[in-house]
């Protein structure tokens, strides 16, 4: 190990410390959760925006989503300086001390529990519970199980409810609706991501994708992805009937954005390659934010 961390280090292009925090907290991934917990604020509050709130949940779910990383990267340190696309990051390449990114997450997670509770107390409670799941439960069960990819949806989802509940202070239907949403499009979205990089999570012993008796990847993979896309469709016209303040119109818009969600697996499954793992990863980009939109207009 150590000599795998000599040679990334010396082959390593220095960076700035700004630019090791931005890596450190996973800016872009970071970036990306608290919009999307904006967002689903932004569809709860409707016409009753907030501005100081919209601000309070960004800033929040930033710093704790950030701190739940840092702290991911302190507990796989190791296993980060083996992978290709990981051994980069400031803990894996000895830029940044462990000890100096475990102060800078408490920081964070301390700020931002504030800030979210001055929302109100469920919103940070919510967010208390989403860095717990992500740092110390999947974080260490993704080199045992594979239901750790279950277990992360949870704090992956958690955000849209976040946003939800920063705007009703109580767990709704909408709320509900979302989280299913995101939590059933994860699937499909991390196991594409898994297949491309499958060598690279074997190297370090990530056990993240349902594999068969052979050690190869589950020639069924393409199933599964369909399957978790098409029970969102049932959510979505539970979330209708239950009043959920969407038109007809929107509702239909998700039900034909899912279906094609969905094909993306289906054509994983009938030419498993590289080139349909892709299409499904890329689709699954789209997906999300097209859905958010659509609730939000709707």
């Amino acid at each position: 190990m150590s000599k795998v961390l000599a040679k990334n280090i010396e082959t390593t292009v220095p960076v700035s410390k700004i630019q090791d925090y931005k890596m450190l907290v996973k800016f872009k991934l970071t970036l990306m959760v608290v919009v999307s917990s904006v967002l689903a604020y932004g569809i709860a509050a409707g016409l009753g925006f907030d501005l100081v709130i919209a601000s309070l949940l960004f800033v929040g779910g930033f710093a704790v989503s950030g701190a739940a990383n840092a702290v991911n990267q302190v507990l796989e340190k190791e296993h980060d300086a083996i992978m290709d696309r990981t051994k980069n990051r400031p803990l894996a390449t000895d830029r940044m001390k462990s000890s100096e990114a475990v102060l800078f997450s408490g920081i964070l997670l301390v700020f931002g529990i504030l800030c979210l509770g001055l929302i109100n107390p469920l919103t940070a409670f919510l967010g208390m519970i989403s860095f717990v799941l992500y740092a110390f439960l999947y974080t260490p069960l993704k080199r045992y199980t594979t239901l750790s990819v279950a277990i992360g949806g949870i704090p992956g989802a958690l955000p849209v409810l976040i946003g939800v509940v920063a705007q009703s202070g109580t767990i709704t239907v909408l709320g509900v609706t979302l989280f299913l949403i995101q939590f059933l499009w994860q699937f499909p979205h991390f196991w594409a991501i898994a297949y491309l990089s499958f060598d690279d999570y074997e190297k370090a012993g990530y056990k993240l994708l349902p594999k068969s008796s052979d050690g190869k990847i589950d020639k069924n993979l393409g199933i599964y992805s369909a399957a978790y896309s098409l029970l969102i469709l049932p959510t979505v016209w539970w979330a209708y009937m239950s009043g959920v303040d969407t038109s007809l119109i929107a509702t239909l818009a998700i039900v034909v954005s899912t279906i094609a969600y969905t094909i993306m697996g289906l054509r994983l499954q009938l030419n498993p390659s590289r080139k349909t793992a892709l299409g499904l990863m890329f689709s699954s980009f789209f997906y999300l934010p097209v859905v958010l939109f659509l609730y939000l207009i709707g």
